[in-house]
């Protein structure tokens, strides 16, 4: 089976650059992952079981971006109970996501690597191959990993739509079903 490839998906310091996979949409299945942990030991989707997954996907801890996406998404986790497991997934090797998500004090983030296989990239439709590093998106998911919103962000450069999500996983946490709209 041969990967889509969506041209001139996203830009990267004003070039445009293909995006390898799919664009998930709200009412999709999310696609199963196999990723490392930052104690090198792998992390699946099944993992994180029935609760509602915010899944903050950025191109690299060590930028600027990165740093303001992860860190908003780390604050903002802080008003949603337990039952929410929040994700940043990037090419980074797990030993770099350590070591940044000690220097920046982060508690509540699972950091997920993607570094070997680039697998969650290409099923994800995330993969910026030239690159070889994620196109900043975001992702949440019902409890029964059900994608109740989606965003992939056009220019690397930029961040993502934090409220948007945000309301999604509310939206979540308050109903026992799903929150997208059947097409």
């Amino acid at each position: 089976m041969t990967a889509t490839i969506r041209k001139e998906a996203v830009q990267i310091a004003g070039r445009s650059f293909d995006v390898i996979g799919d664009a998930l949409e709200p009412g999709d299945n999310a696609p199963g992952f196999r990723l490392i942990g930052t104690d090198w030991r792998p992390v699946t989707l099944n993992d994180f079981g029935d609760s509602v997954k915010l899944i903050s996907v950025v191109p690299s801890l060590d930028t600027s971006v990165c740093t303001l996406q992860t860190r908003r998404f780390e604050h903002e986790s802080n008003s949603l109970d337990e039952r929410v497991a929040v994700l940043t997934i990037s090419a980074d090797m797990p030993a770099t996501q350590a070591r940044w998500q000690e220097v920046n004090g982060l508690a509540r983030i699972v950091f997920l690597s993607d570094y070997l296989k680039m697998s969650f990239a290409e099923s994800y439709g995330t993969f910026v191959q030239a690159t070889r590093q994620e196109q900043r998106s975001v992702f949440v998911l019902d409890g029964e990993n059900k994608i109740v919103h989606a965003e992939y962000v056009p220019a690397i450069d930029n961040e993502p739509d934090y409220e948007a999500a945000l309301t999604a996983v509310r939206q979540l946490l308050r109903t026992d079903g799903p929150i997208f709209q059947e097409q």
